[in-house]
């Protein structure tokens, strides 16, 4: 049996792998977290998979987050990835801008990623480049907005039929 992969291995091969590519690196709570350019993910998301020694072979989550004070960079496209016969995760980040946040499908790579941009696409808006269906999977067809970007509140502020006293506000 090989060598157990660490996070600290996990960087190394990726910047020697990448580059320029990896903007910059955390750790916290333990769990490596990379944000690499978007134009990158699609290639590092491939490489991780089928690199035998690594064997990031399971996409635990896809999923985004809103940043909206970060100009340029507003909307985080954000891999989670897990090697099982190493018990090593990584988590990847890809920022994008919120005027055109696309970034390219990995649904050639994991095809349980189907689901999970449909549903990145439906709440931020995130367009998946080469998705074979990016259309909404659990709101209505006919909303117009993403409703979990941060720009919108989270209830209807006009509701009567609840008293904020009984949940703790």
């Amino acid at each position: 049996m090989s060598n157990p992969i660490t996070s600290e291995l996990l960087l190394q091969r990726l910047q020697e792998r990448f580059g320029e590519a990896i903007l910059q690196h955390e750790s916290p709570y333990d769990l490596l977290t990379v944000e690499v350019t978007p134009s990158s993910a699609h290639a590092i998301v491939k490489w991780l998979k089928e690199d035998n020694e690594l064997a990031l072979s399971f996409l635990t989550l896809l999923g985004a987050v809103h940043y909206p004070d970060q100009t340029g960079r507003e909307m985080a496209v954000v891999y989670h990835l897990h090697s099982l016969v190493h018990n090593v995760r990584l988590r990847l980040k890809a920022f994008l801008p919120i005027e055109d946040p696309s970034i390219a499908t990995i649904t050639d790579i994991y095809v349980g990623a189907n689901w999970q941009e449909r549903e990145t696409f439906d709440f931020y808006g995130v367009k998946f480049v080469g998705h074979p269906n990016l259309v909404r999977i659990l709101n209505e067809d006919s909303m117009d907005y993403h409703p979990m970007r941060k720009e919108y509140q989270l209830e209807d502020a006009t509701r009567e039929d609840k008293d904020d006293r009984f949940f703790g506000r």
